[in-house]
């Protein structure tokens, strides 16, 4: 039941997207591929919700399987957190209730066992939060408008690194930038366990241009293909490995 390794693209934006395909449908992919899309909305003051695009923001975490929240950036550690971690939760109840639908029957669900049978399997959940691995891909929106909000995502996510960090589980996180020069996206910090070097790499970002949401998104998609790519090679080295030794 338990999943091998929970995967979300976590996007940070705050525009719509205004250049390539529709990011929720890339979102719907992305899910398919069990991956899970959260989106958080960074608001400036003064700033009314309908003025980022409310709609925007909840359609791509919907298709993506994922949770949506609009901010002001003065909030945004703490949703960053709390997104995360609800995401995840989110993610296994899903798997849960997949094999719950096995041994009850179809249209059984969590919510359908009595009260004291729900509260065991929601501290397996818990478990399984604390424990199971964890892959985050953060796609930020370096468009002009995003300038003078980049030091608060940069400490957001190092005090992400840090909450993260106290769990089981083993954590790995990469940052990708959009627009890039000449790409939707580009790599600004390869997967690590770790954030902390985010505070040298993010003074360096340039900003501007267009918010190409979707292709970015699909650029991240192109990214976790790669990651298991290159875990299957580097497994199958291993086995080749260890045939030899033996």
């Amino acid at each position: 039941m338990k999943p091998s390794t929970l995967k979300q693209i976590l996007l940070l934006t705050d525009g719509c997207s205004n250049r390539g395909e529709d990011p929720s449908a890339v979102a719907a992919l992305a899910y398919a591929q069990h991956i899970t899309v959260n989106v958080i909305g960074i608001l400036e003051e003064g700033q009314t919700e309908q003025s980022l695009s409310l709609a925007e923001v909840e359609n791509i975490a919907r298709a993506g399987g994922g949770v949506s929240q609009l901010i002001y950036k003065q909030a945004l550690t703490e949703t960053v957190q709390m997104v995360t971690k609800q995401a995840m939760t989110q993610t296994i109840e899903g798997v849960v209730n997949q094999e719950l639908k096995q041994i009850l029957g179809k249209g059984n669900t969590l919510d359908d066992l009595p009260p004291e049978k729900r509260g065991d399997v929601l501290e397996v959940v818990e478990e399984i939060s604390e424990t199971a691995n964890l892959e985050v891909l953060i796609l930020v929106d370096t468009s002009a408008s995003m300038h003078h909000k980049l030091p608060v995502v940069k400490e957001a996510l190092i005090d992400l690194s840090i909450s993260m960090n106290a769990r089981q589980g083993q954590n790995k996180f990469a940052i990708f930038g959009f627009p890039g020069k000449r790409e939707a996206a580009v790599k600004i910090m390869d997967w690590t366990e770790r954030l902390e070097n985010v505070s040298s790499v993010f003074p360096k970002l340039a900003t501007g241009g267009v918010t190409p949401t979707g292709p970015a998104l699909r650029e991240a998609l192109h990214e976790f293909s790669r990651q298991s790519l290159q875990r299957s090679t580097a497994n199958d080295r291993i086995s080749e490995y260890e045939e030899f030794g033996n």
